[in-house]
């Protein structure tokens, strides 16, 4: 008898997700049935609820969407060996196909048909999910659950922080999540966060005062008009870290930065078309690239992210 779960659906094109009851996966020959303990929300999954352009373009409804989380092996599909149900896993999202030439060559990371997990495929934001052995990632039972449901988001912000020395500087970041606490943690000598969202903000202070964390402030207003305010009032910073959407940053953002001129910028980015669109205008500014690091294991993929650091005299 088929079984049923709760799920987290796009139905259809537009704006919105749907609470659906739909058919547990059944684990075929390789794969592994995951019960999903607990999941957290990342940026893809807020484009896919606004059914903003990149939405249109890679979705195809209905979908279960999510694809960051922590759970326990339920079942085991036929072939499966070193693992066991009850096991503790989270899952890499990205599925390649092992047939393409960059496959067989164990490159699978610019395998030209990966498909993802709560994008191409139906993902975690449901009582169960289904993926491949290979992409089984063992959980540590000392880990907290909490963490582990953004290791891969939580991965993304520890490389961005650490990717380039801080040590005794002075950095401005736009935003109010990880990478600043990381970056005052790990030897900035002060670090200030400016983020529109006040909920954001007063959840960093809060992060930070649980983390003992005393060398970073946050301030709730627009990044563009706290950079030029310190400009004009001659203050300056070592390094701007700037994390900005999918649709990259502001003109009149990066007219800012060019103004306060600091010796650093660190532009962490998710799309290298607005990335390109944005560095033109910091050269334009006076600004030098130094270097682009990926940090996202699949290059090939559109929404690569990466990490980019400029400098001037």
């Amino acid at each position: 008898m088929e079984k049923f779960m709760d799920a987290i659906v796009k139905a259809e094109a537009g704006p919105g997700l749907e609470l659906r009851r739909v058919p547990v996966p059944v684990p075929g020959p390789g794969e592994v049935l995951i019960k999903v303990r607990k999941t957290a929300i990342c940026g893809t999954d807020v484009h896919i609820y606004n059914w903003d352009p990149w939405a249109v373009e890679h979705i195809k409804p209905p979908m279960t969407i999510g694809h960051e989380y922590v759970g326990e092996i339920a079942q085991l599909g036929d072939g499966v060996t070193g693992l066991h149900v009850g096991q503790r896993v989270s899952g890499e999202g990205h599925i390649t196909c092992h047939h393409c030439r960059n496959c067989h060559n164990g490159n699978i990371q610019w395998c030209k048909d990966t498909k993802s997990v709560g994008v191409d495929r139906d993902g975690a934001f449901a009582e169960f999910v289904c993926i491949p052995q290979e992409n089984v990632i063992i959980i540590d039972e000392s880990l907290p659950e909490d963490v582990v449901a953004f290791f891969d988001a939580f991965g993304n912000a520890t490389h961005t922080a650490l990717m380039f020395p801080l040590i005794g500087e002075d950095v401005l970041i736009t935003g109010a999540g990880p990478i600043g606490i990381i970056a005052a943690a790990r030897g900035a000598k002060r670090v200030i966060g400016v983020e529109l969202n006040k909920t954001a903000v007063r959840d960093a202070k809060s992060n930070a005062r649980r983390n003992r964390i005393e060398n970073i402030e946050f301030y709730a207003g627009d990044a563009s008009r706290f950079i030029t305010e310190m400009a004009a009032a001659g203050e300056k910073v070592d390094v701007i870290m700037m994390d900005p959407p999918r649709a990259g940053s502001t003109e009149e953002f990066l007219t800012a930065v060019c103004k306060m001129a600091p010796p650093k910028v660190v532009y962490v980015s998710c799309n290298p078309a607005t990335l390109a669109r944005d560095v033109k205008i910091l050269t334009a500014g006076g600004f030098t690239v130094q270097a682009v690091q990926p940090v996202d294991m699949f290059p090939r993929c559109g929404h690569v992210e990466s990490v980019c650091l400029l400098t001037r005299p």
